[in-house]
């Protein structure tokens, strides 16, 4: 059954053709259509936000089942509803992000991994208590990348099997 999905702003940050190193700690704003300004209202009491966006720059042509994470060969060969490949059959993007201010229907925010002029799809509060599962589990192969990067949470130290 095919359905709409309208926009209701744009992503703007310098990042135009590829998401560079240090994407995590780069500022960004969400430029909202001024019809949503009002919808807004209450939001600089949360401190992070899920914002939901659409990957305009992706081909949906010749998506892959499976992938080698990161197109690493040295990781395993995974479905790619495993991975968080942006090719997909619909390639929607959504990320945790920190929210730095917020004025009319611009948000600032920090950390995000997506182009500039990506269409805003939806903004929701990220909630401790709903959205963190500190109980999750990740792949054995996730964990050693983390940890091969450095990544605060990375290591089977901090991940056990379970």
């Amino acid at each position: 059954m095919p359905f709409r999905i309208r926009p209701i702003g744009i992503l703007r940050n310098s990042f135009t053709e590829r998401i560079p190193d240090g994407w995590e700690t780069s500022d960004a704003q969400i430029v909202l259509d001024k019809r949503w300004s009002k919808a807004l209202e209450g939001i600089e009491g949360f401190s992070h936000l899920i914002v939901l966006f659409w990957l305009h720059h992706v081909s949906r042509r010749g998506i892959r089942l499976q992938s080698h994470p990161q197109r690493r060969d040295d990781l395993p060969l995974v479905g790619i509803f495993a991975t968080r490949t942006p090719h997909r059959p619909n390639p929607i993007g959504v990320q945790v992000v920190e929210l730095i201010g917020h004025e009319d229907n611009v948000l600032t925010i920090r950390g995000i991994d997506a182009l500039d002029g990506s269409p805003i799809i939806d903004i929701k509060p990220y909630l401790e208590w709903g959205d963190a599962v500190p109980a999750a589990r990740v792949p054995d192969w996730l964990q050693d990348l983390w940890a091969e990067r450095g990544h605060p949470g990375g290591g089977p130290e901090h991940w056990k099997a379970r």
